[in-house]
């Protein structure tokens, strides 16, 4: 993303370093006048985006998508469908969320300079995209210190999740209000935008959903009013604040066949994609039990069926492997996903169940599941929405209707980093069954550890943060689960 830039030493400068009197100039001499001190905002943009999605698929095919019951390893060593969660699984998400977060802080700060109110915006919405996966992974984190190397600052302090989030929510404010202007992009920048193209109106749909998305996961603390927010965004001042009105604006990075927007899985061997573990028979059930169409492009047959495999075996009795994922998905433009437009439906169904917004949740409800089906090119069986295993039964208790809710939710986050996981997290929903051979007293992790070596460079403020948070354990909730 950044360019290093490397200067010959010649005689001259070598000569001028045992002199006070020519070092004074030697910046200047090693300025190259073409070329500005700053990346350009566009510039970043797309190396830095795909960077993040395709290391979030990597990591939910390896670790949310065993933890949800997605698929289940027959690698009897294998223990994350378990519930084992070793703390250097934590190494590679930390390492590069906080780089790429550098990225997108810088997007907003190079943009500042010129004032492209565009890029400040889009910066922001980022910046609060990839800050949200790591405060919801870790709990406390580095965050008002953090991505400032480049000043000296190398042990910076851990803030509160509560902090962090407020903070995120002033910046989605400042996002739209910045692309409220609906400045332009020039042609060139444009091209550089994998995601959108340069549609700035879709750029500030796609932040006010991702609002959506972090109110309702905070909604549990009072102190938040998150209730309250959702309101204003989705009824009281919904002009000023623009969310996904269909599938096509949904925030998708679509992977190509070429360099340099490829997936994630392009050179995976077939074996590491699917042949090393086997879809679950909490995953394949209830598609087959709702006749869900999108199994026939997620899973293979096993002889005349969809079949899966139970998560949570006891070590030892591996079940043989059934139904695998499609080796098509392998270079699906949907993995790409980021926030869709079902899932903002059922964020809304969601907010009606709680009375946080008017209408019934069952009008949200149908837009998104008939959204999660045709998002993936496919066509809506006809009496769908009426199957008792898919109809919203409003009389129903309101956990047996969140429960609905979530599990379409489930579907419409399929590889979407760990959003089935953090939504699990606050929900308790979809409800998984629990193996014989799942450990951690079959308790489903609530973070995941902080990285080792965090401890050795950074020892006093990971002590304050593991005081302050009462542990640093997979079973320590996170604020906004608490």
């Amino acid at each position: 993303m950044k360019k290093i830039k490397i200067f010959t030493l010649t005689a001259l400068a070598a000569s001028c370093l045992a002199t006070t009197s020519c070092t004074k100039d030697f910046e200047e001499l090693n300025t190259n006048p073409n070329e500005t001190a700053a990346a350009r905002p566009a510039s970043l943009l797309a190396p830095a985006l795909h960077d993040v999605v395709t290391r979030n698929n990597n990591r939910a095919l390896r670790l949310n998508n065993e933890l949800m019951q997605v698929h289940v390893t027959i690698l009897d060593s294998d223990e994350i469908h378990r519930y084992v969660v070793r703390p250097g699984e934590s190494d590679y998400m930390w390492n590069n969320w906080y780089l790429q977060r550098t990225n997108f802080v810088d997007i907003y700060n190079n943009a500042l300079i010129t004032q492209q109110k565009s890029f400040m915006g889009i910066g922001l919405i980022l910046d609060v995209w990839v800050t949200s996966q790591i405060t919801d992974m870790f709990g406390d984190v580095p965050y008002s210190q953090a991505n400032k190397g480049r000043e000296g600052n190398l042990q910076p302090k851990f803030d509160s999740q509560e902090l962090i989030y407020r903070d995120l929510f002033a910046k989605l404010e400042e996002a739209n209000a910045l692309l409220a202007a609906n400045e332009a992009m020039k042609n060139d920048e444009k091209a550089l935008d994998p995601l959108y193209a340069g549609d700035i109106a879709k750029w500030r749909k796609f932040g006010n959903s991702l609002y959506l998305r972090l109110l309702m996961r905070v909604s549990g603390k009072a102190e938040m009013n998150a209730a309250a927010k959702i309101k204003e965004i989705v009824e009281t001042n919904a002009s000023f604040y623009p969310i996904f009105a269909n599938n096509e604006e949904s925030a998708i990075l679509k992977y190509t066949t070429t360099l340099p927007l490829v997936s994630a899985f392009t050179n995976m061997r077939d074996y590491d994609f699917n042949g090393s573990h086997g879809l679950s028979d909490f995953f394949v059930n209830n598609l087959n039990n709702m006749g869900d169409p999108r199994i026939t492009r997620w899973a293979t047959l096993h002889g005349a069926s969809y079949l899966g495999i139970p998560s949570g075996y006891v070590p030892g009795n591996v079940p043989e492997r059934q139904s695998s994922y499609h080796l098509d998905l392998k270079n699906e433009p949907l993995l790409g996903n980021i926030i869709n437009y079902a899932e903002v439906q059922f964020i809304l169904a969601e907010a009606a169940l709680r009375g946080y917004i008017s209408g019934t949740p069952s009008t949200y409800y149908n837009r998104g599941v008939n959204a999660a089906i045709t998002m993936w090119g496919l066509e809506v069986p006809a009496g769908h929405l009426a199957k008792p295993e898919v109809a919203l039964n409003e009389g129903g208790d309101f956990e047996a209707q969140l429960g609905q809710i979530m599990l379409q939710k489930y579907y419409t986050l399929f590889f979407t980093d760990f959003q089935q996981w953090h939504e699990f997290r606050r929900t308790g929903h979809p409800v998984l069954p629990i193996g014989a051979g799942v450990r951690n007293d079959g308790k489903m992790p609530a973070r995941f550890r902080y990285p080792v070596y965090v401890q050795s460079l950074n020892g006093t403020n990971y002590s304050a943060a593991v005081a302050a948070m009462g542990g640093d354990d997979i079973n320590t909730k996170v604020w906004w689960n608490k």
